[in-house]
């Protein structure tokens, strides 16, 4: 460890070992679909361990997200929690007398990757407009159709995902350091409408309606493309990014070959490090092929932040503003010209892929092993799939050859015009998402201290999730709808056991 960690790492306590699941799933049920079980009247075998030998079986409580993987070597142990302190270090203006810490902006959305991912787990939208609640963990992406034969061509080859806004970049920054004028301001309206289920019941759903306010630096493009996205829970990625290639191509179906309605596509995104194409597995489009780079994305869209792989210091500064461009940055020839250098970089990675997926509960009750049927029967299984198995990475062997069950494939759908936020992000359409992991989201109210899902927070409780879903999933979604309230029950049972 350099002198640089070592000043950091000074008076962090070593926690005691952790509790070892004993063993994975057998080689027969690894080697099936990883979708239906034989039965539903009994758990598979270690049903309960989402990550492999990896799962987290401490108490789930508001920490429930924040422990390292199991299975962790002791001696890699004070890299996680290095990692940890640099994931909730609060960025200050440059220039300042800790050079290690300055850099911040100009302009940004968060002063720590743990203001978004607030004890690792899933962000909401603000409880109101500015200036009743600020939308930390909460911001919109932006950009615009492509305008020249350049723009396509650029585009086509898959080099930039999307062409950002010219002024504003791509993501609307609402905090600025000192001198710096805030890009602007997010504001939300919601709209009720209610929907009438099968036995009855009616739920109300709130539909969100986004716009730019106050904006600082002259109006946006007119055709600008708006996508709100709220901070995903951080457990499980070092999982998710071992599974193999072929396990989640083989899923693909863009053409609906088989005729079951589901069509799920392949991401491919631009890989900084390989300099090449590569498959899309992070983010609420897939628009990052590995931890690092949304790690590091994260550091410098976010932060405003130079990494290694974004070497940039003014951030999200565009050319239009001069003043930001032009502001002091805490790039340092002691730390590589970087504000967040390799070391530190490495350090927030190690943390980032170890953060373990918690145990669920109850896996062996009546109601969620119906619950469970009725997932399978209603056919969410065909996008949230249960299991795989991730591939060998000799170095990390403690999440290689593990039996997980994160309840996605990793590609995307269509998810019908109720969802549909009509930018394209790489070969993702206007309509399309990522299957959002489902593990760990029965604790989301435990860690978070709420229940809003779905890519903006519009769902209020994960029936309201549910009934959102179209296209590709308005089979699965009319299905639950038209379940009485016991067998509804039961199913929410079953998710909120992941």
């Amino acid at each position: 460890m350099t002198p640089y960690l070592q000043r950091f790492a000074a008076g962090l306590i070593l926690a005691g070992g952790f509790a070892v699941p004993a063993t994975g799933i057998s080689a027969a049920a690894a080697n099936d679909d990883g979708r239906a079980p034989a039965a539903f009247d009994a758990p598979e075998a270690d049903e309960a361990l989402s990550g492999g030998q990896a799962t987290s079986t401490r108490t789930p409580n508001r920490n429930a997200f924040s422990h390292s993987s199991a299975n962790l070597p002791f001696a890699k142990e004070l890299n996680f929690k290095v990692g940890n302190g640099f994931f909730r270090r609060l960025w200050v203006t440059a220039p300042a007398s800790t050079q290690a810490a300055d850099g911040l902006g100009p302009l940004y959305n968060a002063r720590a990757c743990q203001r978004c991912h607030l004890k690792d787990g899933r962000g909401h939208p603000p409880a109101g407009n500015h200036p009743e609640d600020d939308a930390v963990s909460m911001f919109l992406r932006l950009s615009i159709p492509p305008r020249t034969d350049g723009e396509r061509a650029l585009l086509a080859s898959g080099r930039a995902a999307v062409i950002p806004e010219p002024t504003y970049g791509g993501q609307l920054q609402d905090f600025a350091i000192a001198g710096i004028r805030a890009e602007g301001r997010m504001e939300i309206t919601y709209a009720e409408e209610p929907v009438a289920l099968g036995d009855g019941t009616v739920v109300s759903l709130r539909r969100p309606t986004y716009r730019v306010v106050d904006p600082q630096y002259g109006p946006l493009h007119p055709d600008t493309l708006l996508s709100p996205r709220v901070a995903p829970p951080m457990i499980g990625l070092g999982l998710l990014e071992l599974v193999p290639e072929a396990a989640i191509v083989a899923d693909a179906d863009p053409d609906d070959a088989n005729g079951d309605g589901i069509s799920g596509r392949a991401q491919r995104v631009w890989d900084v490090t390989a300099d090449r194409l590569a498959l899309g597995r992070f983010g609420w489009k897939a628009g990052n092929p590995t931890v690092d780079q949304q790690s590091q994305g994260a550091f410098a869209g976010d932060m405003g932040l130079s990494t290694p792989l974004f070497p940039d210091g003014a951030g999200e500064c565009t050319d239009a503003q001069a003043d930001c461009r032009a502001a002091p940055n805490g790039n340092s020839p002691q730390y590589e010209d970087l504000e967040v250098p390799t070391k530190v970089a490495t350090m927030v990675l190690f943390y980032a892929r170890n953060l373990a997926v918690p145990a669920r509960r109850g896996v062996d009750d009546p109601r969620v092993l119906a619950g469970k049927e009725l997932f399978h029967g209603a056919g969410c299984a065909s996008c949230h799939r249960p299991r795989f198995v991730t591939g060998d990475d000799p170095a990390q062997p403690h999440l290689s050859n593990q039996t997980i069950r994160p309840f996605t494939d990793l590609l995307l759908h269509d998810m019908g015009p109720g969802l549909a936020d009509g930018r394209p992000e790489g070969r993702a359409d206007g309509r399309e998402w990522r299957t959002a992991p489902l593990w760990g989201i029965g604790l989301t109210e435990r860690v978070s201290g709420h229940t809003q899902f779905l890519h903006d927070g519009r769902a209020r409780s994960l029936l309201e999730a549910i009934l959102w879903h179209g296209g590709e999933a308005q089979a699965a979604r009319d299905a639950v709808a038209a379940l009485d309230a016991d067998r509804r029950a039961d199913l929410i049972r079953f998710l909120e056991s992941l």
